[in-house]
């Protein structure tokens, strides 16, 4: 498939990954088969790392809150920082990871039943690996967009408003 198909069904993807490959065929002008080969190609080759729904757990649950955690650590070198990540990584409570620049070194995004089970969760997991000189939590108070979707209710009607 050529690049610029192949980036165009990744972007279909991206945003509606329910849809059939009969659909995206159809949406890309090319045959079902190609696109059933290119899609499996894709994830055979981990560009395609998944496929996830996302739900709004605040609608549903109260129980329920996350942080961003900020984690500083020794300078490292070579595998260093990798040999770091895959020890926050391991945790089921770490929904994300990222190695960032700035200040700090990692942002970490946690989920939690409430402020006391994540901050005994930092100071019982995270703080005590090695190369961790620093933490700082950043609980989330709300959410309005994630992953490019808008999760506020929208009752704005879309059309122009005629008067006679």
């Amino acid at each position: 498939m050529e690049k610029a198909k192949q980036r165009q069904l990744l972007k279909m993807i991206e945003r509606d990954c329910r849809l059939s490959t009969k659909e995206y065929a159809i949406m890309l002008g090319e045959e079902e088969t190609i696109v059933a080969a290119e899609i499996k190609r894709l994830e055979d080759a981990k560009v395609i790392a998944g496929y996830r729904g996302l739900v709004d757990w605040d609608r549903i649950e109260d129980d329920w809150i996350e942080a961003l955690v900020e984690i500083s650590t020794l300078p490292q070198g070579e595998d260093g920082y990798k040999n770091v990540g895959d020890a926050i990584r391991k945790f089921p409570e770490v929904q994300s990871l990222f190695f960032i620049s700035g200040g700090f070194d990692f942002i970490v995004l946690v989920q939690g039943r409430n402020i006391k089970e994540i901050s005994k969760f930092i100071s019982a997991n995270l703080a005590p690996i090695p190369e961790v000189t620093g933490t700082r939590t950043h609980f989330l108070l709300d959410k309005y967009k994630q992953w490019g979707i808008d999760l506020e209710e929208d009752n704005t009607d879309p059309r122009i408003m005629v008067s006679p």
